[in-house]
């Protein structure tokens, strides 16, 4: 038999045993919403996050260094990339990039996530209304992916971690990401990512409390994520699953997305797929309709997140302008 076809059922099979080990991924997640760096772990834009966030080994399309810089290199155009994301509960999720390969075999991407929640009622020690306030938590990042051959590439993620908690509660911080990705064939993919390195947030709370205040680090639990991808370009299909542990908690995660016709795709998958029974899995839903105008490409994306233990889902709206 030629090796290729070997190699491609090999391949097959590795996936589908992958993607069955989401079976028996165990957790203990409930506890990750009360971490450092919750809002960031929500996802980047409406087509990550409509796939259930498991891009971390998908290179097609237009890529996000979020998931995985060592996808860098893959970046087909310059791209910038604005989202808007509708939460319940006063809370809010927006992003910002510019993307861009660099030749021959590299990519560079800056970007913001920002997440915050407004309309806190403040009372005094007696239950009377004092003030609204409000918190600002976001992310700076710089990163940069290299192809050293044709099978491998690399990346590093840097950034600023910047959080106003309250009046005279500030935090800014560093963190780094690394990611891996290797290609087993043309349409099967692996990837590896380290998240949140050396990020924290660093508390003093003296300027508010005099005497009476303190200082002390808040750790952002470190992120380990595994990843396989398989795509298809004849049939417009791409399949991805994911096991990550953050901290001492681990679940997984699939996602697909299918080109209908040029310019309309539509994807779906499942978030925090946890078989112990103490997380609740989060189905997404979206699609992308691009069109060519002179020189640049818009591309709209949307996403709805099915988000337990909320009044309502989260919508996420995204504006992608990839130029040529």
């Amino acid at each position: 038999m030629n090796q290729f076809f070997i190699y491609k059922r090999v391949s097959l099979i590795v996936l589908i045993f992958f993607l069955g080990q989401t079976m028996y991924c165990q957790a203990e997640s409930s506890y990750l919403g009360g971490l450092a760096g919750a809002p960031f772990r929500l996802g980047f834009g409406a087509r990550g996050i409509g796939m259930g966030n498991a891009l971390t080994s998908v290179p097609e399309g237009s890529v996000n260094s979020y998931y995985n810089p060592a996808l860098l290199p893959y970046q087909p155009s310059p791209t910038v990339l604005l989202a808007y994301g509708s939460l319940s509960l006063n809370r809010s999720l927006n992003f910002a990039s510019y993307t861009q390969h660099l030749n021959p075999d590299a990519g560079l991407s800056v970007g913001l996530i920002n997440a915050g929640v407004s309309n806190i009622d403040g009372r005094d020690s007696d239950g009377q209304p004092t003030e609204t306030y409000s918190t600002s938590e976001n992310q700076f990042y710089f990163s940069f992916g290299l192809t050293p051959s044709k099978d491998i590439s690399f990346g590093v993620t840097a950034k600023v971690l910047y959080y106003s908690l309250f009046t005279d509660v500030k935090s800014t911080t560093v963190g780094t990401d690394v990611g891996f990705l290797y290609s087993i064939s043309n349409e099967l993919k692996v990837g590896f990512v380290l998240q949140d390195l050396l990020s924290k947030y660093k508390w003093d709370t003296s300027k508010l409390y005099g005497e009476n205040g303190s200082s002390y680090s808040d750790n952002f639990p470190l992120r380990r994520r595994l990843a396989m991808s398989y795509s298809s370009i004849s049939w417009g299909l791409i399949v991805s699953g994911e096991i990550e542990w953050i901290g001492t908690a681990g679940y997984s995660r699939i996602g697909a997305e299918l080109e209908l016709f040029s310019g309309l795709q539509v994807r779906g998958g499942i978030d925090e797929i946890s078989f112990t029974g103490d997380l609740t899995a989060k189905p997404s839903l979206g699609f992308s309709v691009q069109t060519q105008v002179a020189s640049w490409s818009p591309r709209f994306d949307y996403a709805y997140v099915v988000e337990p233990f909320t009044p309502s889902g989260m919508h996420f709206l995204t504006l992608s302008l990839n130029f040529q």
